[in-house]
């Protein structure tokens, strides 16, 4: 089984999002009536080559970065939740009958999981989830989620390597749905019926997952990413990877930078998006999007929800899965929501320990 995929009921633990770019650690906990509340964070940069294409590439060096964001945590807690890249994962939905047996129902889905997956059972960790009854109450739709053993392993290696205890392993497009489900509440009829583009801006790549009443219809990765704009800067004042982004955040890049770099690095990226849109609707039987989410690391660009939701004519937010939590005193509100959009699938990896 793929380390309690999809279904699990776990102790307190942290998220834990290992990206190509950083790692990324929060921790919530149970509130009561007021629900869950963002008790701590971290983020700390990855070297360059550690992690490539989602795959760990160099195991101590990723392991000390982790174990390093977890002293800055400084969080008692050594559970915690992490999850594959979705490339890295083979999913399926398929129909079976509602009078199954769990062990029928798991006999059935090997079955067919030996059908569509190009690597020997024995290669793979398998997991499925029943997701709910089909129109007509006679069947149900069962999700099934695949991945090759070693991707598993090498990150409760990185885990267990950096002093901490793997309890769940999640897809990152699910996380992210997840923490979703924290931004619905404050979207038009919660989002019914509509289609919600989620896009993250990620290091290297960008990812497009077009939700529709809690179910993904439509995802797609596209290779754009804020290191396009590392590299641009780099190209203009000669700095490199690190001198860039610590420019950025501390503001010290020439007056040039917003009209020569930073305002074209936006239109392209907000021309990927409309392109993503296109794809989406070329693909399925939709033809709109009600709303467009940002999330990941380039989504706090100033003015950048503004300028895609001009040119795509979608209204569109920058995501903050924490706006209506409680926050704990000693995390700095300003940073939080400057940080809410690159800790969207940390946060929906910290919500499995809610899970029924």
């Amino acid at each position: 089984m793929l380390a309690n995929l999809l279904k699990p009921k776990t102790p307190p633990l942290i998220g834990l999002d290992i990206s190509s770019s950083s790692v990324k650690m929060v921790e919530l906990v149970d509130a009561g009536k007021a629900g869950p509340r963002i008790e701590r964070y971290a983020i700390e940069p990855l070297p360059k080559e550690a992690v490539v294409d989602g795959n760990i590439a160099n195991l101590e060096a990723t392991a000390a970065v982790v174990r390093s964001c977890h002293q800055r945590l400084s969080s008692r807690t050594r559970n915690v939740s992490l999850a594959l890249p979705a490339a890295a994962v083979i999913t399926k939905k398929i129909t079976c009958s509602a009078a199954l047996s769990e062990q029928a129902l798991e006999a059935e889905v090997e079955g067919e999981a030996n059908q569509y997956i190009p690597f020997a059972l024995e290669e793979v960790n398998l997991d499925f989830q029943v997701i709910g009854p089909t129109a007509s109450g006679e069947d149900v739709e069962v999700l099934i989620a695949a991945s090759r053993k070693e991707k598993v392993e090498d990150r409760m290696a990185v885990a267990e390597a950096a002093g901490l205890r793997g309890l769940v392993m999640d897809v990152e497009s699910y996380a992210m749905q997840a923490a979703f489900d924290l931004i619905r509440p404050r979207l038009p009829s919660q989002g019914r019926g509509q289609n919600i583009a989620m896009v993250d801006i990620g290091a290297t790549m960008m990812h497009v997952n077009v939700l529709r009443d809690g179910q993904s219809v439509y995802a797609r990765e596209q290779a754009f990413g804020g290191n396009q704009l590392n590299q641009e800067i780099n190209r203009h004042y000669g700095l490199s990877p690190e001198e860039a982004e610590a420019a950025k955040k501390t503001g010290s890049l020439p007056a040039s930078y917003e009209s020569e770099v930073l305002r074209p690095f936006m239109d392209n990226l907000a021309m990927e998006v409309q392109r993503a849109l296109h794809f989406f609707f070329s693909s399925t039987q939709y033809n709109k999007v009600d709303q467009i989410i940002l999330a990941g690391g380039c989504a706090i660009l100033p003015g950048l929800d503004d300028l895609i939701a001009a040119r795509t004519r979608v209204p569109t937010m920058v995501a903050n899965p924490f706006a209506n939590m409680q926050i704990s005193p000693s995390i700095q509100l300003k940073r939080l929501i400057a940080d809410a959009p690159a800790l969207m699938i940390a946060c929906g990896l910290a919500m499995r320990q809610f899970d029924a």
